[in-house]
């Protein structure tokens, strides 16, 4: 019992850090505690998804909904989360009842985790290490997201994604060279185009058409 109190305060304590390590915006402790809805929603869904694994009832879902009604994100008590995972805005954030999320994943705003139907069993994605979700990615479906992949803005995914990836568009796609900063961090305003690019090599081999 003592043993999983301290297990989750150690969890919690690293949510708060993984905080400062990735939002520049985070000044003091105090802000953190009280204005980040990404934390609460994170502390909600620890406490619910213990007590599902302990096979209460009802009490566990009552904890997402209300978490959801505060902080805008909707977690299900079922999912399970890895160590050190940042919800940053987190706003419209949803995660669905299989997914499985690995440790060091950074989400933002908008971002959902679900199904595709009504099937039962796995249905939702499962998420690897160190992966970046951009705000609005929609990834659909059991599907798997391998580790150290980045996500972009507006992406919908819905087939496997292979480790070191950058996917963006509509449904997504992989390019093959990733936009990242110096600490290895996605640069969403620097995501290349996909369809713009393949529209460029169709272009540049119209004109050495003529030009032959």
């Amino acid at each position: 019992m003592f043993g999983t109190i301290n297990r989750g305060i150690t969890k919690v304590k690293e949510d708060i850090k993984v905080i400062y390590d990735n939002d520049p915006a985070a000044k003091n402790i105090l802000e953190v505690l009280l204005c980040y809805p990404g934390l609460h929603a994170l502390i909600c869904y620890r406490l619910a998804h213990r007590l599902y694994k302990w096979h209460i009832p009802l009490i566990p879902r009552i904890i997402s909904y209300i978490a959801r009604i505060f902080t805008g994100i909707e977690i299900h008590p079922a999912a399970q989360i890895g160590r050190r995972f940042f919800i940053d805005h987190g706003e419209g954030v949803v995660i669905g009842e299989t997914s499985i999320i690995g440790d060091d994943v950074l989400m933002y705003q908008q971002v959902t985790l679900g199904g595709t139907g009504k099937d039962t069993g796995k249905r939702h994605p499962t998420i690897g290490n160190n992966v970046i979700l951009g705000a609005g990615a929609k990834i659909l479906g059991n599907i798997n997201i391998e580790d150290f992949v980045r996500i972009g803005a507006g992406s919908v995914v819905i087939e496997d994604v292979p480790p070191h990836s950058t996917v963006v568009g509509v449904p997504g796609r992989i390019v093959q060279r990733a936009s990242l900063d110096e600490d290895g961090n996605l640069m969403h305003n620097h995501i290349p185009d996909p369809i713009k690019t393949e529209i460029a090599s169709l272009k540049e081999e119209i004109e050495q058409l003529k030009n032959r």
